[in-house]
C-alpha cells in the first residue's frame, strides 16, 4: 500500500481552526488552482463512480418500466427502492469500522470498502442488464435493491474518504469537483443510456401489453445500454487502485463484542452532541431544512413543465442538459467562494439564492410557454443549487470528526432530505388547491427560517473535528 499522501495529509490536532483564522486569504490564482490537485481530480473521479447508479435504479428504470408495458402504480412502489440512501446511516458504522478481510490489509479502511461496493454496483448493474422486467420483474427489483444498497455503501465510504483526504479549508473544491463528476455522471446514467439504447434497437417489434400508444420494447437494447453502464463503474474502481488510502486514523482495540458495538454505533452520535452541546440541535436543525426549499418544489417540477405545454425534447435539453451544466457551473463557484470567503458567508448565499429562484417559477407559471424563459429559470434554479451544495457539503465535512467520518456524515447527509421528503409529498394536493404560482411562492417562503438558522449558527464557535 503506498504511504499516505503528504499534500493530501489532514493537519495536526486542533489546527484547522486557528489556521482558518491566522492564514491571510489566498489569491484567485491559487483558489482556482486547487482544482488540479490530485485530491480534487481524484473525486472528480469518485464523484463519477457516486452518481451513475442513482437514476439507473430511479429515473431511468422508471422509463424502461413503463416501456415495457408496467402500469404507473408499480412503478410508483418500486421507487422505493431508492430508500435504501435515506438510511444508509444505518449500517453506516460498520462502514466506519469494520475491516474487510484480505481487502482492507491490501488497500486500508476507506478503499477496501469502496471497491467492494463497486463491484456489488457492477454486478447487480449486469443483472439488471440481463433481467426481463416483462418476464422477471421479481429479478430486476432485486438487482435494482442491491444497486441501491451499494451504491449507498459506496456513498458513506466515498464521503469518509473525502473528509479525510483533506483539511477543512479545501472540503469546498473538493465537494465542488465531487458535484462535477456526479452531475456528468448523471447526465450519462439519464441522457446517455436512453440515447444507446434507442442506437441498439434493431427492428420494430409488437407493442407490449398494456404499454403506452407507440411504445416499443427491446430488451436487448437495454441490455447493451445497462451493460455500458455497468463497464462504466471501472472509473471508479481504476481511481480507487490507483489512490492513496487517507492518513489513517488509530483506533484504540475493543476489548469486547459490547465495546466494540459502543465504539461503533453509540460514539459517533455521542461525540458530535459532546462536542456541540446545546448547539447540537440547531445545527441538525439548519441541517434538516438546508435543501427544503429546492426538495419540496422539485418534486413538481416536471408536472409543471408538461402542464405549461412543454415538450420532452425541450425538457431533456434544457434540463437534463443545459440544468446541469449551470449546476456544474455553480458548484465551481460556490467550492472557490467557499475557500475564499468563508463557508458560512457561501453558505447564507445560498439558502437566499435558492429561494429566490423560486420565485422565478411563479413567474414562469404566468408568462406561459417560452422555451427562452425556462432556459433563464432552469440557469438561475440550477446556478443557486450548484452554489447552495457546495457550501453545504463543505458545512457537513467540517462537522465531522474523522475518527467517526463516515457514520457522521452519512447521518447527516440522510437527516438532510427526510424531512424536505415527507413534506413535498404533499405537494401535489397543495398545488391543486392554490395552483403552480402560489406553490412556488409558497416553497420560497420555506427559506425564509434557514436564513435565520444559518446565522445562528454562523455564530457557534467551531469545534475542532481532527483528533
Amino acid at each position: 500500500m503506498p504511504p499516505p499522501d503528504p499534500a493530501t495529509t489532514p493537519p495536526a490536532p486542533g489546527r484547522d481552526a486557528a489556521q482558518a483564522g491566522s492564514q491571510p486569504s489566498p489569491t484567485w490564482g491559487e483558489t482556482l488552482r486547487v482544482y488540479l490537485e490530485p485530491a480534487s481530480l481524484r473525486m472528480f473521479a469518485l464523484g463519477f463512480s457516486a452518481g451513475l447508479p442513482l437514476l439507473l435504479v430511479l429515473g431511468t428504470l422508471s422509463f424502461r418500466l413503463r416501456e415495457a408495458g408496467l402500469d404507473r402504480t408499480t412503478i410508483g412502489y418500486l421507487s422505493w427502492v431508492g430508500l435504501a440512501y435515506a438510511f444508509k446511516w444505518c449500517w453506516a458504522p460498520l462502514v466506519d469500522r469494520l475491516p474487510l478481510p484480505f481487502l482492507t490489509r491490501w488497500l486500508g479502511r476507506r478503499r477496501s470498502w469502496l471497491l467492494l461496493s463497486q463491484f456489488l454496483i457492477m454486478a447487480s448493474l449486469v443483472g439488471m442488464a440481463l433481467s426481463d422486467p416483462r418476464t422477471g420483474l421479481t429479478l430486476v427489483v432485486w438487482c435494482a435493491l442491491a444497486v441501491a444498497f451499494a451504491s449507498a455503501t459506496q456513498d458513506i465510504a466515498l464521503d469518509a474518504f473525502r473528509i479525510e483526504s483533506a483539511d477543512v479549508r479545501h472540503q469546498g473544491a473538493l465537494a465542488a469537483t465531487y458535484q462535477t463528476g456526479y452531475r456528468l455522471a448523471m447526465i450519462w446514467a439519464g441522457a446517455g443510456v436512453l440515447w444507446i439504447a434507442a442506437r441498439a434497437e434493431v427492428a420494430p417489434v409488437p407493442a407490449a401489453a398494456g404499454a403506452a400508444p407507440g411504445v416499443l420494447y427491446q430488451q436487448a437494447a437495454w441490455t447493451t445500454a445497462y451493460l455500458v453502464m455497468a463497464a462504466s463503474m471501472l472509473v471508479g474502481v481504476f481511481t480507487v487502485l490507483f489512490s492513496r488510502e487517507p492518513a489513517h486514523v488509530v483506533l484504540p482495540p475493543s476489548k469486547n463484542a459490547a465495546e466494540w458495538l459502543r465504539s461503533a454505533l453509540v460514539e459517533p452520535f455521542a461525540d458530535f452532541l459532546k462536542r456541540y452541546g446545546k448547539q447540537a440541535m440547531l445545527i441538525l436543525a439548519l441541517i434538516g431544512v438546508y435543501r427544503i426549499s429546492d426538495v419540496v418544489m422539485g418534486i413538481m417540477a416536471n408536472p409543471f413543465y408538461v402542464d405549461m405545454g412543454y415538450t420532452k425534447d425541450e425538457v431533456a435539453a434544457v434540463t437534463k442538459v443545459f440544468g446541469v451544466i449551470m449546476t456544474l457551473v455553480g458548484a465551481f463557484i460556490g467550492g472557490a467562494l467557499s475557500l475564499k470567503l468563508g463557508v458560512m458567508r457561501v453558505l447564507m448565499l445560498g439558502a437566499v439564492l435558492s429561494a429566490a429562484s423560486n420565485l422565478l417559477f411563479a413567474w414562469l407559471a404566468g408568462h406561459g410557454h417560452d422555451v427562452t424563459a425556462l432556459v433563464l429559470v432552469i440557469s438561475a434554479d440550477n446556478l443557486s443549487a450548484g452554489v447552495a451544495s457546495a457550501a453545504f457539503i463543505a458545512y457537513l465535512s467540517g462537522l465531522t470528526n474523522v475518527s467517526y467520518s463516515a457514520t457522521q456524515y452519512a447521518l447527516f447527509s440522510s437527516m438532510m432530505l427526510l424531512a424536505p421528503k415527507w413534506l413535498a409529498g404533499y405537494s401535489g394536493a397543495f398545488v391543486d388547491a392554490y395552483d403552480y404560482p402560489t406553490f412556488f411562492t409558497a416553497t420560497a417562503c420555506l427559506g425564509v427560517p434557514v436564513l435565520l438558522l444559518v446565522w445562528l449558527a454562523s455564530r457557534v464557535a467551531p469545534v475542532g473535528s481532527r483528533p
